[in-house]
């Protein structure tokens, strides 16, 4: 366990994390994190089973004198996003993250620290572990694959659970109650592109830009931080247009549910045009950086020489790619009307990589309307047929209805009020969160999500403050006793 890590409170939860920290569990390569869990279980003599899909699920009797109280589930996701500096080798199936602690807040060094929802899990292993609680019941759900599918959470079957309170441990505000979030979907392009030799008389440039603080797609989307996708090819399309460059290669991001930090492309530039080419770059990233102050810091853009390709992307082909990313819609699309501080509907234009053949790109619909979701995708989908491609729907999910009148909410506000002396924020979030999965095949469950505060997730920026993981334990805690 971190030495730093062990000095925090409350340590139970804390040891937990950290010995998470160690075990890589990147999205759908979780089994080690499952095994992990399994394990706790036997060493505590608690009942368990791994369902088909690679779900967890422990339970805990109640304390003496509770065993008549509803039974509550504790939830939280065993994956993380693998997101890191491009200057930091890691290997995400590999190695272990690196957690430090950085004043009030824990954070990793150069990765995503896995807070999300690392935390939770922790917090349901020494919710299990405790000795001196009173609690009634409980069943603590590890799910899979939360981060790229939610897998797990399709995969729960009807019965399973026996809980009537649903606590999902994912919410990343603390003093928020969340009660409702956004159904999303995803949508994949793919355009296809003929390859041809590149003019003797160019040269070739890779195209680097680093440096964006990315982000959770749906908590972060209306910040308005920069996309890398986008930026790049707005890059590509006036210097086409004015250099006369040829595109080889594109890549940029490599997560749907992240916000792009990077993106690369190789390129080439007749000869006679290198110079005024490199003046250009540099006069681009003065615009970017002036355009995007108080949002971005320290954004890294360059075009360094490198080996001419054997094939670039013929100029018909190439003109559709440039422009399809260029007129693809992202970022907030519109505000609920009646909480305005709140997305209603987005898309985060996530990856664009080229692989020979066509350049595929993915990404991210979200939204708490329905209808609104499908008229996001129908417009996606007009646009893909405009570059000859056609719009690809799959992994959607639907929207979590809030239910303002649930018992769960009224002891929860309660509780957090004796506590805290302070109200409670009840609150609909823009992010995905598993509990609507659930509802599906729980109807008469209840569901409410908490959590500390978390800042940056899906992103290397990603950090948890410490003090709050302190108030949300003792928060835990309460609510137990109080159901």
């Amino acid at each position: 366990m971190s030495k730093e890590l062990n000095t925090l409170e409350p340590q139970l939860l804390w040891k937990h994390f950290a010995a998470l920290s160690a075990i890589p569990r990147p999205s759908k390569k979780e089994a080690k994190a499952v095994e992990f869990v399994k394990n706790f279980a036997i060493a505590q003599g608690l009942d368990y089973t791994v369902d088909a899909t690679g779900n967890v699920i422990i339970r805990k009797p109640a304390t003496a004198g509770m065993e008549n109280r509803p039974g509550v589930v504790l939830q939280s996701h065993l994956d993380m996003v693998p997101q890191k500096n491009n200057d930091v080798q890691h290997d995400f199936e590999k190695d272990p993250i690196h957690p430090y602690v950085d004043g009030d807040w824990v954070k990793a060094r150069g990765t995503t620290l896995g807070s999300d929802n690392g935390i939770g899990v922790a917090a349901s292993l020494a919710v299990l572990e405790a000795k001196d609680l009173a609690h009634g019941p409980i069943e603590a759900l590890f799910t899979i694959d939360e981060e790229t599918g939610m897998t797990g959470a399709n995969g729960l079957q009807a019965g399973v659970l026996k809980g009537s309170f649903f606590l999902n441990l994912d919410s990343e505000e603390e003093g928020e109650l969340c009660i409702g979030c956004a159904g999303g979907v995803n949508l994949t392009i793919a355009i296809p592109y003929d390859s041809e030799t590149p003019d003797k008389t160019t040269e070739a440039c890779k195209l680097t830009l680093t440096g964006l603080k990315g982000g959770h797609s749906g908590t972060d989307i209306n910040i308005g931080r920069g996309n890398a996708n986008k930026i790049l090819a707005r890059y590509l399309w006036n210097a086409a247009a004015k250099y006369d460059v040829r595109l080889a290669s594109i890549e940029g991001g490599n997560m749907r549910n992240a916000i792009p930090r990077e993106a690369t492309a190789v390129i080439t530039v007749p000869t006679a045009k290198s110079a005024d080419l490199q003046a250009y770059t540099a006069g681009f990233l003065k615009t970017i950086t002036t355009e995007l102050d108080g949002v971005e810091q320290g954004i890294i853009f360059t075009a360094e020489k490198t080996s001419l390709p054997a094939t670039v992307i013929n100029k018909a082909s190439q003109d559709k790619i440039i422009n399809t990313i260029l007129v693809m819609p992202n970022g907030a699309q519109r505000m609920i009307a009646d909480m305005p501080d709140v997305v209603e509907t987005s898309t985060n234009l996530a990856i664009v990589k080229s692989d020979g053949k066509a350049v595929n790109i993915a990404c991210l619909l979200r939204s708490s309307v329905d209808s609104a979701k499908e008229a996001l995708a129908e417009e996606i989908a007009a646009l893909a047929e405009l570059a000859g491609s056609k719009a690809e729907l799959s992994g959607g999910y639907p929207g979590w209805r809030p239910n303002f009148n649930s018992k769960i909410l009224s002891v929860m506000k309660d509780t957090y009020k004796k506590s805290f002396q302070k109200e409670a924020t009840v609150k609909v979030i823009h992010a995905g969160l598993e509990c609507a999965i659930f509802g599906k095949n729980y109807p008469e469950m209840e569901f409410i999500s908490c959590g500390p505060t978390i800042l940056h997730p899906h992103s290397p920026g990603e950090k948890v403050n410490i003090p709050t993981v302190a108030q949300f334990w003792k928060y835990l805690v309460e609510t137990l006793k109080a159901v």
